[in-house]
């Protein structure tokens, strides 16, 4: 008999027990991941939903990986008239609600390519959890109750949103969140198949909810709307080889600053040294991102020119051991999941779904569901911004799902979410455990920092964990930091995951204890 270890990790526990009964079940790990993306689409509505964004990086074992971008372009009627007398795109209500949702379509194109592998799973089996978790409720988590809280004032009026709301107020503690109207989506799906969220009744029925909210959006986008497998992004350095996804994401961050971290790791004596270094190389790497990544046709430069020899070892001459660059920046916010999987074939996925903010633009269809997300708000009315609203782009995205092929044999699918945080936290936990040798958990659990705005807030500083700053706030702040210190295992700094396959086919998961989530890895018995 042979026995082959399986892994799964997500945000929430719900979602990690729906994708290991799909992998128990000898499902794929792309199967495990639609399963869970479904069911964490239901127990964690905040962050993401079937209204929102996908981007996929899926490695099958000898073969290079393939990524998948499943983001939404905007409508075609979201132009500058359509947004005539606002000085910036509304992030709340039906005007933050203009580019199209890619999840669903992204699932179907994953699919695709585990039915290459194997034969698929009914949808049916596949979205059981996510309907059972809908029609009988789901408790309310933590972050839930803290989203809610901070955007009750915004949301509250919006079309829909009363779907989140317990008789017009807010959820407290130990109550249950049902979803029935989005219970009978999902199901519809299942019978139908993923196809009708943009071609069937549930497309129509979204663009109806869509038009009334005052979104630009109509039912013509759902019927253009394509997902697309794309190259990934990829260097490599002194550990191996490491992936990342291409514009409009800011892969290209995350890969820059391992990248520049590769060439300087050795300075590092302590965690203070390393922090400070991932901080400095950060600045070079967002300084890059912001002057190059947009939708792929305007991008200015090849993305993989700035991952050259030549390119790096210029971003390594601002970067000091002892003393840090001013920082004046403009920070990208955003909300989302990161989940990773491992089937018994050594078949992995790293995966994240997003509604971009918290609830996304807050408009709920009525008739299906759906939150809606606001990804599109991120669009610039100034004509001359490389961010420039127009039709039929994608707009800048926070999210980028990373994986690794390390010369050793090990192959790490890694994440997190978080907006401008989600590539400090990938380098965080990578550099901890490749670089450093800290055992995988405590890599993703020791104190973390934040340079930059995110969830929401305006500052530009730097923000870190209580229990890291009792050892490295001073030896910062000497060597030129403006930080401020946040509590300990803070939702701020993101909820990472990680899954590791060793070559010898062992594997090994972790999940963020800043988040509500379960990392799980069995042996399966064929």
């Amino acid at each position: 008999m042979s026995i082959n270890k399986m892994a799964f990790t997500a945000p929430h526990f719900k979602a990690t027990q729906a994708g290991q009964a799909i992998l128990e079940q000898g499902g794929t790990a792309i199967e495990a991941m639609v399963a869970a993306a479904a069911t964490i689409a239901v127990v964690y509505p905040h962050m993401n939903g079937l209204g929102g964004d996908g981007f996929w990086l899926i490695s099958e074992p000898g073969k290079e990986p393939i990524a998948i971008d499943a983001s939404g372009i905007s409508a075609q009627a979201a132009n500058l008239d359509f947004y005539q007398g606002h000085e910036a795109i509304p992030s709340r209500g039906g005007k933050a609600a203009l580019t199209m949702a890619g999840a669903v379509a992204g699932w179907q194109e994953a699919l695709t390519i585990s039915a290459d592998w194997q034969d698929n799973l009914p949808l049916s089996e596949l979205l059981k959890n996510a309907i059972q978790w809908a029609e009988n409720g789901s408790e309310v988590t933590d972050s839930y109750l803290a989203a809610g809280q901070k955007t009750f004032a915004d949301l509250a009026t919006v079309q829909g949103f009363s779907t989140f709301l317990k008789a017009g107020g807010l959820h407290q503690s130990g109550d249950v969140l049902t979803l029935p109207v989005l219970a009978e989506t999902l199901k519809k799906l299942a019978e139908r198949g993923l196809n009708d969220f943009y071609h069937g009744e549930i497309a129509a029925s979204l663009a109806k909810d869509l038009e009334a909210a005052g979104s630009p959006i109509r039912l013509a986008d759902f019927q253009q709307y394509q997902a697309k497998r794309v190259t990934p992004l990829s260097v490599t350095t002194s550990q191996g080889t490491l992936y990342n996804l291409p514009a409009p994401t800011q892969g290209i961050a995350s890969l820059l600053i391992l990248a520049l971290y590769d060439r300087l790791h050795e300075q590092a004596n302590n965690d203070v040294d390393m922090a400070h270094l991932l901080i400095e190389v950060t600045k070079q790497a967002f300084i890059a991102r912001n002057n190059n990544v947009t939708d792929v046709t305007r991008v200015p430069t090849d993305l993989a020119l700035l991952l050259s020899d030549e390119s790096l070892e210029k971003m390594l001459q601002d970067i000091s051991l002892n003393k840090a660059q001013t920082w004046p920046h403009v920070a990208k916010p955003g909300d989302t999941i990161w989940m990773g999987a491992c089937d018994s074939e050594g078949r992995m996925v790293s995966y994240i779904q997003s509604l971009y903010w918290e609830f996304g633009s807050g408009v709920v269809s009525p008739s299906t569901g759906i939150v809606w997300n606001n990804r599109g708000s991120s669009f610039s009315l100034e004509p001359s911004s490389l961010q420039a609203l127009a039709p039929g782009l994608k707009p800048f995205h926070t999210l980028n799902p990373a994986f690794a092929e390390l010369k050793d044999g090990r192959r790490i699918s890694y994440g997190t979410m978080g907006g401008e945080g989600q590539p400090q936290t990938q380098a965080a936990l990578f550099s901890r455990y490749v670089y450093h040798n800290q055992p995988l958990d405590k890599a993703i659990s020791a104190g973390r920092w934040l340079l930059g705005r995110t969830w929401g807030d305006e500052s530009h500083n730097l923000k870190v964990e209580r229990d890291f700053a009792e050892v490295a706030a001073d030896v910062l702040q000497q060597r030129g930091h403006d930080l401020v210190i946040v509590d300990a295992c803070n939702e701020l700094m993101g909820h990472a995951g990680a899954v590791v396959l060793y070559q010898e086919g062992d594997a090994e998961a972790a999940t963020d204890p800043r988040s509500d989530g379960l990392a799980i890895v069995s042996e399966f018995n064929p």
